[in-house]
């Protein structure tokens, strides 16, 4: 394929092993991660000896994670985990018991609540600033097709403008029910997470955080997924379909 969408970790190895994938836009910038846990569980020390359900170590919701946890003292010695990939994965370990806290995307950890489990924390307490995901291209096709290139990334910068827009908010949650067969009230309650206030989940315009992507960098370096000398962020973009778009 030609363009495709990828969470910067695996971006970030590929290019390293020789690809020449690169990010002409950003897609989701800082998710929102919740960790869901058994009702019973009331704090984070309450998770000590106990079975998480994470992702990939590479993945960055993984990273994110481990963050939080420590961030609220615990080491990666206070628990176990599972490798589970996949928010329905992971959701599907600790309905049946198995997992006694996942990460959640939504609209799932919404669902979970409503289930009676509990929200201790989410991801963005821990990591203010990261580069998620991108739409990448192989170099060589977006430069022999860089007019339709720049339709697309300009076309993909109206789309985060049009979803930030509180005058939107109505017609954005209706795509969202209709297109993901989330209720209502989920999809109402996502967009005030991710805008009330706005914690950065959603570019505003298609721009890619060379600072997030720096700090996704330094979180796979400090995981030992990649090895010193860790690699400048520019090594992994090509801005210019952004910049001939008036975005960045």
């Amino acid at each position: 394929m030609d363009v495709t969408q990828t969470a910067t970790p695996y971006l970030i190895r590929a290019v390293l092993a020789g690809s020449d994938a690169i990010a002409i836009a950003d897609e989701t910038a800082n998710p929102v991660y919740s960790l869901i846990v058994k009702p019973q569980i009331q704090d984070f020390a309450g998770l000590r000896g106990r079975t998480l359900g994470l992702s990939l170590p590479v993945d960055t919701i993984s990273i994110s994670m481990r963050k939080l946890l420590t961030l609220k003292g615990l080491g990666e010695a206070d628990y176990s985990v599972k490798e589970l990939v996949g928010t329905p994965v992971r959701f599907d370990c600790l309905r049946r018991g198995e997992c006694d806290a996942v990460p959640l995307g939504q609209p799932e950890d919404f669902v979970a609540i409503g289930e009676g489990y509990r929200r201790l924390g989410v991801s963005t307490e821990a990591v203010a600033a990261f580069q998620f995901q991108v739409v990448a291209a192989r170099r060589a096709w977006a430069q022999a097709n860089k007019e339709a290139v720049v339709r697309f990334v300009r076309a993909l910068a109206a789309a985060f403008r049009f979803i930030h827009d509180p005058a939107n908010r109505g017609e954005v949650t209706k795509a969202i029910v209709d297109l993901t067969g989330s209720s209502d009230q989920i999809a109402r309650q996502t967009l005030a997470l991710y805008f009330e206030p706005d914690r950065g989940v959603v570019p505003r315009q298609a721009e890619i955080d060379l600072k997030g992507l720096a700090q996704v960098i330094a979180f796979m370096g400090e995981g030992s997924a990649i090895k010193p000398p860790l690699p400048q962020p520019e090594r992994f973009v090509d801005l210019q379909y952004l910049r001939a778009a008036g975005v960045q």
